[in-house]
């Protein structure tokens, strides 16, 4: 990695910053001298190639000093003051975001890791851009995590996989989130990892022809109707499989492995072609998903439909429009390219307004002061396995697995919390305290009359916010 190589990917989507990252660059050069990582490099080429991952996801002037600053305050003698002076206050918010807190402050390693891990979660809250470079640090360091020690690599995957790609997900980068994973699992796992690494080659090199045929045929119909289009082929990432495994399923039987990712220009023609593709492929009902009609948690959109393709072979065909698909592979960072110089303000409006996890991280913020506390609220009712259950509207609603019909009263609005009496699932009349399952159709009974939530229900619920809420309304009541 060189600074010219950076650069040359700056020029091709955004000229005029380059003069501030050849800056930037120079700046973190200097004061880096005499540092070297463990492979032997001069430290300067780990920030030059995280800029360069945030370039990859054209990432704005001031994230992209960011990456190649990160590591100056934390490592080097140099003062955020300093930062803002030579570059400008959001650079510098943005480097001290991403930047540990000194171990001065705390009597354990423990302690650090706990405020530390806060620090980075917390910031997603008033700039995205701070778990952004983080995300990118952190994938450089798995890339090169060869040269720690086996202890060290096994404790770097597991906290990549508990905190960063929960992280990627919920902003919707899935390339990142992707990679992370399989490279966690090749170093948790090795055996594993390699072994699954085969069967994938297997599947890519037996399926090729398939796919490429299918990605052929479908090309043609769609030109033949003058639907603009793009096709790529998709396998499923080592973890997915592994994961999937895992759950006791047999490869047969996951249905995505194999996929055909068609882009078109607008999402008139995203219907269209499924059933363009339906006409030619005979679909399986039941693995049909509209996520543009009812996008995903993380604003994730796009037609999922499983058809048999030639042999008999399953192929799962997604069908987004090209800026869906942008979002699909990159999240909020696709708003550096659709939204260009207002992206930074579009993508925390959005996280504010569309994405549900940021209310729920607001509220255990709020509530656990303790660093242990919150951390361990976080990875059980965010970053722990979630379920996905539907309002009468079609709303999607998540939660987290085990949370009650009373979790999902208190995720509409605390009144409908209060006046809850039963809930119907599925056509079904059941109590408050029923465990929800995924893809449940949930409508609450209210009452306005009736006597409020009971305090035994704080056993039942599993998010904060119904907790605080229920709380609340027994402490006003005795008060």
């Amino acid at each position: 990695m060189t600074l010219d190589k950076l650069l040359e990917i700056v020029e091709d989507y955004n000229p005029e910053e380059i003069e501030n990252v050849t800056k930037a660059y120079k700046f973190a050069e200097a004061m880096h001298e005499g540092q070297y990582r463990q492979s032997g490099e001069p430290y300067i080429i780990h920030p030059l190639n995280v800029a360069y991952i945030l370039a990859e996801m054209h990432a704005d002037g001031s994230t992209l000093c960011a990456g190649l600053l990160h590591d100056v305050l934390e490592d080097c003698d140099c003062t955020k003051e300093e930062i803002a002076k030579e570059f400008n206050p959001e650079v510098a918010n943005l480097v001290d975001g991403v930047t540990k807190l000194s171990k001065l402050n705390f009597s354990s390693k423990s302690d650090q890791n706990l405020a530390n891990t806060r620090k980075i979660i917390i910031g997603i809250t008033s700039d995205v851009r701070i778990i952004i470079v983080k995300l990118a640090d952190r994938l450089h360091n798995m890339r090169t995590l060869q040269y720690k020690t086996e202890f060290k690599q096994k404790e770097n995957a597991m906290e990549t996989m508990d905190i960063f790609v929960p992280l990627a997900y919920y902003i919707g980068a899935y390339r990142v989130k992707s990679e992370l994973e399989d490279l966690s699992l090749q170093y948790l796992y090795p055996d594993k990892y390699k072994r699954i690494e085969d069967i994938k080659y297997k599947l890519e090199v037996d399926n090729k022809e398939i796919l490429q045929e299918m990605l052929y045929t479908i090309n043609k119909i769609l030109n033949d109707r003058n639907i603009p289009n793009e096709i790529k082929v998709r396998t499923k990432n080592i973890y997915g499989i592994y994961k999937r495994l895992n759950e006791g399923n047999k490869l047969y039987e996951i249905h995505d492995l194999l996929a055909l990712k068609i882009m078109v220009d607008d999402i008139a023609n995203c219907y269209q072609t499924l059933g363009l593709v339906h006409s030619k492929y005979h679909p399986i009902n039941d693995k049909f998903k509209d996520y543009i009609c009812n996008p995903k948690t993380n604003m994730y959109r796009s037609l999922h439909t499983t058809v048999f393709g030639p042999e008999n072979r399953l192929v799962q065909t997604q069908i987004r429009t090209f800026d869906m698909d942008n979002v699909a592979s990159f999240g909020l960072t696709a708003y550096w390219d659709i939204e260009k110089g207002n992206a930074r303000n579009v993508m925390q409006e959005d996280l504010k307004s569309k994405y549900q996890f940021f209310d729920s991280l607001i509220e255990i913020n709020q509530v656990f002061a303790d660093n242990q506390e919150f951390v361990w609220q976080v990875k059980s009712e965010l970053f722990a396995d979630k379920i996905y259950v539907y309002t009468t509207k079609g709303d999607i609603i998540e939660l987290p697995k085990g949370a009650t019909a009373i979790d999902f009263a208190y995720k509409i609005h605390s009144d409908v919390g209060n006046t809850m009496v039963g809930a119907i699932v599925n056509d079904k009349q059941v109590k408050p305290d029923y465990i929800l399952h995924n893809k449940e159709r949930v409508r609450i009974i209210t009452d306005i009359m009736s006597y409020g939530p009971r305090e035994e229900w704080l056993d039942k619920v599993q998010t904060t916010k119904a907790k605080r809420k229920i709380k609340d309304f027994i402490n006003n009541k005795e008060g």
